[in-house]
């Protein structure tokens, strides 16, 4: 009796495009953004300061809700944009917000109590994470090589019908 053995094979990685790539660190970053403010009512007093009109410092107006309503409402705008516009928009658009969130969600920490800078440090440090490897993606989006043929210009002549 033979016994047949064939190669292990391992399974194949298939190549994941760049806008699937930007859309997922994206959504990631959105739901980490937002379970960390949910996760943060647990703060002792951060509910009885809501209760009391107060988020952090800031009287709770119309304008701060504005303002956190947009901070929030960029990270799901690139999941869209991230997918839908052209790659060199898509580039250019990444690189930009990436870079405008890092110190953002830097800032995030500011005025943290020890006891909670892990918490607020994990967080951080995974949105910075996120934030690179959206960086890292949108630099290196692959090019196409130009092609070298021209598209022939507009002319009338060419626009008419043959009859």
């Amino acid at each position: 009796m033979t016994i047949r053995t064939t190669p292990a094979t391992l399974p194949d990685t298939p190549a994941i495009p760049v806008q699937a790539r930007l859309a997922a660190a994206w959504t990631s970053f959105m739901f980490l953004y937002v379970y960390v403010d949910i996760l943060n009512f647990y703060k002792p007093g951060v509910v009885d300061g809501i209760l009391d009109g107060l988020v952090w410092r800031f009287d709770i107006s119309s304008t701060l809700l504005t303002i956190f309503l947009v901070s929030v409402s960029i990270p799901a705008l690139m999941v869209v944009l991230s997918v839908t516009l052209p790659a060199r928009w898509n580039r250019v658009t990444n690189l930009v917000v990436a870079s405008l969130l890092i110190p953002y969600s830097v800032f995030n920490a500011a005025g943290a109590t020890w006891g909670w800078a892990g918490f607020y440090g994990i967080s951080i440090g995974i949105e910075v994470l996120l934030l690179a490897l959206i960086l890292r993606s949108a630099w290196a989006w692959p090019r196409a090589a130009a092609t070298g043929v021209t598209a022939p210009a507009y002319s009338p002549a060419n626009s008419r019908s043959s009859r």
